[in-house]
């Protein structure tokens, strides 16, 4: 997959960039239940587009992506908009030794868990447990895995896995079924660190 992103980013090819928020995220940022602004990061960024959302409604947003020229844009982007959140390109896989910091209390994954391969999946999940406080609010989105036959796109998340993988550290506050895409079932996640 690394080489697919990197290559998208170069032919401008990203139909998982919408340039706007998720609901999700507004709910927690602008909504009712709304969060108190403190720290936030973005796993896999992108070109930043909530990191950038996230800086303009007071939240000290960070965003990590391992694709260069995403974060470029990001910059740019963020540059334009008057915002100024961080940006960090590196590994998911390995947060605490890209220099994101610590003491999340919102963390945000818009379809990066789901295309990591297995065997890095637990890596991810050390290193968004050991940047998050207690307390800390995970959203997660995420293709569910069907199979294998017929399969588009990311790996995807099999059913279960977000609970089996997440036990030691979080709790799973919610999930529920998101719409189709590219002819796959998604999900929304949300999160508590224990």
């Amino acid at each position: 997959m690394s080489f697919f992103f990197r290559a998208a980013y170069l032919l401008g090819f990203k139909p998982w960039d919408s340039g706007v928020p998720p609901p999700e995220l507004v709910s927690v940022v602008e909504g009712p239940e709304r969060l108190r602004p403190g720290k936030a990061l973005d796993v896999g960024c992108g070109t930043g587009t909530n990191c950038i959302y996230m800086a303009q409604h007071g939240w000290d947003a960070a965003g990590v992506d391992f694709v260069p020229r995403a974060i470029a844009q990001a910059r740019r982007k963020a540059a334009a908009a008057g915002a100024s959140p961080r940006f960090v390109v590196g590994d998911v896989t390995r947060l605490t030794e890209v220099g994101v910091g610590a003491g999340y209390g919102l963390l945000l994954d818009l379809g990066c868990f789901h295309s990591i391969g297995d065997a890095r999946r637990d890596a991810y999940v050390d290193g968004v447990t050991q940047v998050a406080k207690q307390g800390a609010t995970m959203l997660m989105f995420g293709m569910v895995r069907r199979g294998e036959a017929g399969r588009v796109g990311p790996r995807g998340i099999a059913r279960g896995e977000v609970a089996q993988r997440f036990a030691s550290g979080w709790e799973i506050v919610s999930e529920d079924a998101g719409g189709p895409m590219f002819g796959n079932d998604t999900a929304w996640y949300r999160l508590r660190r224990r």
